[in-house]
């Protein structure tokens, strides 16, 4: 079948609006941060006094250095923070007044020095250069691997559209992105998941998103690079005080209300368990909220259509995750409450994932990326021309959502409460429209078995079982596999799958196993020399066995 090609949604770049974001940069951060400065000085509820507030934060961010530094921080990191201590410290005997000066003035050039490090820098010189870059490297590489000869380096038979298997609602979100403001909320498993991302938006002829990209990942050359040349703006999971919180929180409202298409992974940092999130945070997915009724509310007055959010989920699937060993680590560490951890990272340095980039492509593992429906900030469906539909199949305003006694009013508590319920949403699609591969499938079944034939063990004890206790016999397995195929095959496409699975059960656990965990030195499952199921590490199987939670088909094996 012919590959797809698809036309620019907007073709001019100087049409794109993180464009002319880019050109507005400056005044657009200063409004970021006098309309950051405004909430902290008019919140009393939920923000100490000033001088309390700038203390709190400035031990916390004191702490951060001495205990979990990064290459990436600001160089006058200590001597910043040391200075604002200093000063509390040194206007403590001065008139009410003056401290209450000295305060403000503080507080500002905090909030203005988090500002400038969340803000992206889109530059199009770089993004076209980036983009070219990637999409030639991958191609050649894919086809050195998978075409015969030193020509082949020079072939085009193949691109990362062979590679990648993009499906879903791709259409509908083209349309939808000329119509309001697209915000992509993808399931975050790897690190790789940024880059992966940026190559699809571009695949789809869609101008460049604006990224909420991890701080961390700006501590590695290859990712910085790309990174920044993607616009992505940074978020620093180590910090947690109130000013930092707010000012990111205040630019991605304003990005949002800007125009620009958004992207951030709603869970907030990668998949420990290796299952789909279920808790996402609500901070981010909140300023959809509130951006959708700033712009109903500016609409109001200037009698035009306000622009409209659309929240397009986004399913990633791999059969193996690099990082895995590390992450199922953690998320074991952490709920067994061992101690305290710090977190660890196989992409701390570029040769490492340069290597795991070239693992990948001369193992030929695929990849596939579903588009969810598209939905408004309240999670209603959305229809081709950008109409939020109910559970009824009306046409709805969203604007009602907003009103109380027909009286555009802010409710704080009702709007924490939409954000919560768009957030089941947006994990109820993941769900719907995550694709279950053949490794996700014997790794499941291979856990279960084991866990079954331990019913009294908790999976700490599971961890600990001799390797004889995890031969699993072939044909017993083979007769399970069968088993969870009759029940996928039954919903009628309730449960997505791969073409794979419509193979035999015997080539389906053999793709399974082959593709499972493909990286790791420790297999999460494999044949013995009999032709047994068995594992080599306990730990990463049940991160594998993971990703099919939430499906119940326990009681198919």
């Amino acid at each position: 079948m012919a590959k797809r090609i698809y036309n620019k949604v907007i073709p001019k770049s100087n049409d794109w609006a993180i464009v002319q974001l880019s050109r507005n940069r400056k005044e657009f951060n200063q409004k970021v941060i006098d309309q950051t400065l405004q909430v902290l000085n008019n919140d009393k509820e939920r923000v100490r006094p000033m001088r309390d507030e700038i203390l709190v934060t400035c031990n916390r961010e004191l702490l951060r250095i001495k205990r979990n530094k990064w290459k990436i921080d600001p160089l006058d990191d200590t001597f910043f923070w040391q200075n604002v201590k200093k000063k509390i410290e040194e206007s403590s005997s001065l008139p009410l007044e003056v401290q209450e000066k000295i305060d403000r003035e503080i507080q500002e050039s905090i909030i203005k020095r988090y500002v400038n490090e969340i803000s992206g820098d889109f530059q199009n010189s770089h993004y076209q250069f980036a983009k070219r870059v990637a999409t030639f490297g991958f191609a050649r590489l894919l086809n050195a691997v998978r075409v015969k000869g030193f020509f082949s380096l020079f072939s085009k038979q193949l691109d990362l559209g062979d590679k990648i298997i993009v499906s879903g609602e791709v259409e509908s979100l083209r349309e939808l992105s000329t119509m309001g403001t697209i915000v992509m909320v993808p399931t975050h498993f790897s690190n790789l998941d940024s880059a992966l991302i940026g190559w699809v938006i571009q695949y789809l002829g869609l101008p460049p998103f604006i990224y909420g990209a991890g701080l961390n990942l700006f501590n590695m050359k290859i990712f910085a690079y790309f990174m920044n040349s993607l616009g992505a703006f940074k978020v620093d999971r180590r910090k947690k005080n109130i000013h930092y919180l707010e000012a990111l929180k205040m630019y991605s409202k304003e990005i949002i209300k800007y125009g620009c298409h958004n992207l951030f992974f709603p869970g907030g940092t990668r998949s420990r368990s290796g299952a789909i999130e279920e808790n996402l945070k609500l901070g981010l997915l909140s300023t959809t909220l509130i951006a959708q009724r700033e712009l109903i509310e500016e609409s109001l007055s200037s009698d035009q259509k306000p622009r409209k959010i659309f929240i397009v989920p986004v399913v990633i699937n791999y059969h193996f995750v690099l990082e895995a060993p590390t992450l199922i680590k953690e998320y074991l560490s952490q709920h067994a409450k061992e101690s305290f951890y710090k977190e660890e990272d196989e992409f701390s340095t570029s040769y490492k994932i340069l290597k795991f980039i070239l693992k990948f492509f001369t193992k030929g593992s695929d990849i596939s990326v579903n588009i969810c429906k598209p939905i408004d900030v309240f999670g209603n469906y959305i229809d081709k021309q950008g109409n939020s539909i109910d559970k009824q199949g009306n046409t709805i305003d969203i604007k009602d959502y907003f009103l109380f006694q027909k009286e555009m009013i802010f409710n704080a508590q009702r709007e924490n409460q939409y954000a919560l319920l768009l957030s089941k949403k947006i994990v109820q699609e993941y769900h719907k429209n995550n694709t279950i591969f053949s490794s996700h499938l014997v790794a499941f079944l291979a856990y279960e078995i084991i866990k079954k034939r331990n019913q009294n063990l908790d999976v700490y004890d599971l961890l600990r079982l001799n390797e004889d206790d995890l031969v699993i016999e072939y044909d017993f397995f083979r007769e399970k596999i069968i088993s969870l195929l009759q029940h996928i095959m039954s919903t009628n496409n309730e449960i997505q799958y791969s073409d794979y699975l419509k193979k035999t059960p015997d080539d389906i656990i053999n793709h399974g196993i082959y593709n499972c965990g493909l990286y790791h030195i420790n297999r999460p499952v494999l044949k013995n020399k009999q032709g047994n199921i068995t594992t080599q590490d306990m730990s990463l199987l049940y991160y594998y066995h993971n990703r099919m939670k939430g499906y119940e088909m326990e009681q198919y094996v």
